[in-house]
């Protein structure tokens, strides 16, 4: 009997255990992370390099106090430097140093880094994980994505690392970042992405990678790898109030760098598409006001006359829901797809105009890097009428004449209901209307005088509508607002 229960209880516990360890495995594969990154470390290192930079500058540029005493300080060197009665000597020239990193992406010595990096450079000097020092060339640069292609010569083929598919990527993957913080040479750190699709308004393509991998001064430049040795971004920017890491750095997506560094190897320049409209984002206000079943796209607010987007027929106050396939869920996505897409290919573009969707056939043009991203819209015709307040929906509005047009510098074209008056309390003033904006056009119809606003209102208030949409003209710009009409 006592052997019976002794079995039956060592089987219970035996039992108890199994069923622990199979839950701390499933537990385990949930959080399952890396050993070591060790082997990973050893195989990717050699290929990541240093980036060290001169550049002259004036000698009076480095004197500096703290910044209660900025003015002293430079009125005392700027005395040090004028001779008794005469004008100030020649300020000296000096050298000074900057660091960062880059890595390899082709055996035959293509480097790619930040642009911030080498930026204004006089000389460029990479440095392999094995101490050897080359000159590099600068291939070509790109502000706007913050990338740089260099090229070095040796007679020895270099190791280097694939650029991987960003788009896989997702939230909670591992990554690791290899580098040279604060000058301190070759170091690797390790973290999790913590977003993908960042915009830190860096500039007009920004989709970042966030991780919290410890990404350093001197780590610009340098690779984020995924677990398959791919480099899935380039680390590029920190927020960090201390100037150190505080967990929070940002990559350029590997998809972005690899048409860029295409670009730039194959041009020495980028070579973007171009659309030639201006855009703005959609709210769920103006979704409701367009007719659309979510809030999504890019909505044109601006068409460049001749520019490719008014040949292929797309207007203001479309709503461009895909671009050559691909959908557009946020407006900023809209200038960096366009962007990549190759230059006098024909594409199609999904819209909705006024309720009703339309896929219209594109042929991108090329964007000239000097100048906006559209040219300013066809302006209607010019309007005339008599002024007189009429006030609805917390605005004050009146007819445009010569003498409003002088006193609000507006131009000869514009036409409109012109806002004299915005109650600082009302919906209006909150959706960002203005004194001395002009309404355009209300529900996408011209707008000649105050009084088109006032039955547009109206209407919308019987048809128990919350919004109307309307088209602004404020300067030199335009923008889509929805406009609440209460009661």
């Amino acid at each position: 009997m006592t052997s019976i229960l002794q079995d039956k209880a060592f089987g219970a516990i035996y039992g108890a255990f199994l069923s622990l360890a199979i839950l701390l495995t499933s537990v385990g594969d949930v959080w399952a992370r890396p050993d070591s990154f060790a082997d990973l470390a050893e195989k990717l290192m050699p290929a990541v390099v240093n980036i060290s930079t001169t550049q002259t500058v004036d000698a009076r540029g480095g004197q500096q106090g703290m910044p209660p005493f900025n003015d002293f300080f430079e009125e005392f060197f700027r005395r040090g430097q004028r001779q008794p009665g005469g004008p100030p000597r020649p300020q000296p020239k000096r050298k000074v140093s900057s660091l960062g990193s880059g890595f390899i992406i082709d055996q035959d010595g293509v480097v790619i880094t930040n642009n911030h990096v080498i930026e204004g450079a006089d000389e460029i000097v990479v440095t392999l994980s094995d101490g050897t020092k080359l000159d590099a060339t600068l291939v070509g640069r790109d502000p706007k994505t913050d990338l740089a292609v260099l090229t070095v010569k040796t007679k020895r083929k270099l190791p280097f690392v694939p650029l991987g598919d960003s788009s896989k990527s997702r939230v909670g993957d591992w990554v690791i970042a290899i580098g040279n913080p604060f000058g301190l040479g070759g170091s690797l750190s390790a973290g999790v992405i913590s977003a993908i699709k960042r915009d830190i308004h860096a500039g007009p393509y920004d989709s970042f990678i966030q991780t919290d991998a410890a990404i350093n001064k001197g780590n610009s430049g340098g690779p984020l790898f995924n677990l398959n040795g791919e480099v899935i971004g380039v680390n590029s920017a920190i927020i960090s109030p201390s100037g150190g890491s505080v967990g929070i750095g940002f990559s350029i997506p590997s998809n972005l760098v690899e048409n860029v560094v295409g670009q730039l190897r194959a041009f020495g320049e980028t070579r973007r598409g171009w659309l030639g409209v201006r855009i703005q984002a959609v709210t769920d206000e103006l979704a409701e006001s367009l007719g659309l079943d979510e809030t999504a796209g890019a909505l044109v607010s601006e068409v460049a006359p001749d520019g490719p987007a008014d040949k292929g027929g797309l207007q203001v106050g479309d709503v461009i829901l895909s671009f050559d396939g691909r959908k557009i869920p946020e407006m900023r996505d809209l200038p960096r797809i366009v962007a990549e897409t190759k230059i006098d290919k024909s594409v199609k573009v999904e819209v909705v105009r006024r309720g009703s969707k339309k896929t219209l056939k594109v042929v991108t043009g090329r964007l000239d890097e000097q100048q906006a991203d559209a040219s300013d819209a066809a302006a209607p015709s010019k309007g005339t009428g008599k002024s007189g307040d009429v006030e609805i929906a917390g605005l004050t509005l009146q007819n445009i004449n010569d003498e409003k047009r002088q006193k609000y510098d507006l131009s000869e074209q514009v036409e409109g209901a012109l806002v004299v008056d915005v109650d600082a309390e009302s919906e209006a003033y909150e959706s960002g209307l203005r004194v001395g904006d002009v309404i355009v056009e209300l529900n996408q119809d011209k707008v000649k005088s105050a009084a088109d606003v006032v039955k547009g209102v109206e209407a919308a208030r019987k048809a128990d509508k919350k919004t109307v949409l309307i088209f602004v003209e404020t300067g030199e710009a335009r923008r889509f607002i929805a406009l609440p009409v209460g009661k």
